[in-house]
Order: structure tokens, then sequence, then C-alpha cells
């Protein structure tokens, strides 16, 4: 947006508007660029006029928790402009940040020829933006004490299953040594490959409420990941009475295979889950695009509903779904993330909802 069109500006008479506008600077941030810190001295009025703008709190010596977001049209940094007083947050630049800075100085001055009525609604907007943030605040403590109550629950169940999942594993070794017919033996492969899903499933839950993702990259040939995915799966495609279909280029990337297995895992549940057990089709696709793999779910389920579409990929969101805690898309976008590639979906109602997941190829493997 163009800086005279900003909302700030409608609170002046036009005088005014061409003084402040005069007194702006327009800087244009890098993504996660430190606009000013917390306990700097204010010096400048912010109007945001592209992107968003993160505000930090800092929790420890070198960690800082996410308080709340000033987006296109919305100004920071007016506290601190009008009171004087130090920064009581870090403001950092995000998707593709332009401000504009207004000199306190020069501001005050104006200010101080302003009409009641004109100061009166700009107080208003302040008033209005504090309630905002304060809401945000609020919200990310909840999530942040969510977050902390799923780390301590998972926790507890990988020390308390670790025994009888030893167990089911040793009986299966056993099982494989006194009946070594094939299809035994491959029957009690699943059975401990499974077992050793269940725990790193739950050891990446725990990951990400502590708010880590840690990867284990190396060479993966997709052909063998999604033979191994449809392998797994395929006594619980026949259950939920699922055609499962897949087209996958021979393609090899440097990537954490346990984890985009995990992604896959959960997208395709999603979708088994969405048809109700009353069947449906699911169809992968997995193909070069320029310098990225571009994997594709496709199902032709009733869609995500329009509610939360906004909002699939945050914590907690879940509709719908019975015994759903809403971590699992969240998850999922953390490990695209940690790999730099990006997931998103479309999606009608009634018409089905296609997943794309979209991870750099590297060159060395090409």
């Amino acid at each position: 947006m163009n800086l005279e069109s900003h909302r700030f500006f409608s609170y002046f008479q036009p005088e005014q508007v061409s003084q402040l506008c005069a007194l702006a600077e327009v800087e244009s941030f890098g993504d996660r660029k430190v606009i000013f810190d917390e306990g700097e001295i204010p010096d400048f009025l912010y109007l945001v006029l592209e992107g968003q703008v993160e505000f930090c709190k800092r929790i420890s010596a070198s960690k800082y928790q996410a308080i709340a977001f000033a987006h296109a049209n919305e100004l920071f940094g007016e506290f601190g402009v009008l009171d004087g007083q130090p920064r009581s947050a870090r403001a950092i630049a995000c998707a593709g940040a332009r401000v504009a800075k207004i000199p306190r100085d020069g501001l005050m001055a104006i200010l101080q020829n302003t009409p009641g009525t004109a100061v009166l609604e700009i107080f208003r907007h302040i008033i209005h933006q504090l309630r905002m943030t304060t809401t945000q605040y609020v919200n990310q403590i909840i999530h942040q004490e969510k977050m902390v109550l799923v780390g301590e629950m998972v926790n507890t169940l990988i020390h308390d299953f670790k025994s009888p999942f030893n167990g089911i594993q040793l009986s299966s070794e056993i099982i494989k040594e006194m009946h070594p017919e094939p299809d035994i033996v491959e029957g009690c492969d699943l059975i401990e490959a499974q077992i050793t899903r269940m725990v790193v499933m739950a050891e990446e839950v725990l990951e990400f409420s502590r708010g880590n993702s840690s990867l284990n990259k190396k060479p993966t040939q997709l052909e063998g990941l999604f033979q191994q995915f449809e392998k797994l799966n395929h006594t619980y495609f026949q259950f939920s009475q699922v055609e499962y279909l897949a087209e996958i280029e021979p393609i090899a990337i440097n990537i954490d295979e346990t984890k985009i297995f995990r992604v896959l895992q959960n997208l395709v549940t999603n979708a088994v889950e969405a048809f109700e057990g009353r069947g449906g089709r699911i169809k992968v696709r997995a193909k070069r695009v320029d310098k990225w793999l571009e994997i594709s779910i496709a199902d032709n389920g009733p869609g995500i509903p329009e509610e939360i579409r906004d909002r699939f990929f945050e914590a907690f969101v879940t509709q719908g779904k019975r015994g759903g805690t809403g971590l699992g898309s969240a998850i999922a976008k953390s490990i695209v993330d940690a790999h730099e590639g990006q997931i998103y979906f479309q999606s009608q109602t009634l018409g089905g909802t296609t997943f794309y997941i979209r991870l750099p190829l590297d060159a060395d493997l090409a």
C-alpha cells in the first residue's frame, strides 16, 4: 500500500498529513530482521505498509516468546513514542515487511497542534490495538501451557510403553525363529516396523512440544519410501475401503525419511478418517518441478471445513474428528518447514482436498 493511504493519516488534517509524510522514512526489512530490540529508547512510530511484524518478549538469556503481530495498515511502537519509556518487546520483520517510520520529536510536535477530536480517534485506535495485542498474548500463553502439558504426558507415555513395546518386539523375534515361513516373517516384520513407528511418532510429538525439530537427513529413493508406505498401510486401506493410487517418479532426495513418512501418514490418515467409513479414493503423485520435489495427495472426500482452513496448520485446531488433538497437521508443517520446504492445500466443500508438499532437491543427487 502507499504511504498516504495508511489509515493512521485519516486522523489528521491534509496539511498535517503532508507534514507527516515528509517526515516519514520508508524502509524494507529482510525476513527475521530486527527492527528494534527490547529495552531500546523509542525514537520512531512505525506504520506497516506491507507484510507483517512479529513482537517477541525475552523469556531467558537467549530465548524469545512471540506475543503478537502487526499487519499491513496497522501501526506499532506508539506506546514508547507517547510515554518515552524503553521498548517493552523486540520487533522482528517477517513476510517481506515494508514499514514507514516517523520520528518521535516531529510526531509529538504535530500532535500538540492536532484538534482534540483527532487525538481522541488516535487513542481509540491505540486502545483497540492494545486489546488485540492482549488477546494474542493470552492465546500464546494458553498455547504454551497446553504444549507443556502435552510434553509431560507424552514423556510419561514413552516411558510407560517401553516395556510392553520391548516385549512385543522380542515375541516377534521368537515367532520368526520358531516359524521361518515367509508370510509369517513378513507379518512379524510389519509388527516390528509399526512398533518403531509408534515410538518415533511419540518422540516427534515430544520434540514439537519443546519447540525442537531435529533432522537426520540422508539420500533417499522416493520409490522405496512410497513402496514401504503402501506396504505398511495396505491392510488399513483395505479395512477402510480406500482405493490407494500412486504415481512416483524415480527421484533421489536428501531428507529425514522417518519424518517425511510421518507427514505422509498424517495427511493420508486425515483423508481416510474424513471418509467416515464410506470408502473413497486417495491418489499420490511425486514429481520433479524445477528445483523442487512436489508431492501431491488428493482425495475425493468432503473437503476441509471452511471454518478451520485459515488455521489448519496451527496446533490444537481440529473439527469433527473423534479423539483428534489438532497436533498432527501442525507437526507435519513443522517437519516440512525444517526441510526448508512448503506445504499447502486446495479444498472444496464436497469436492475433495489436495495437499501439496514441496521439498528442495539437492543438485548433487539430481
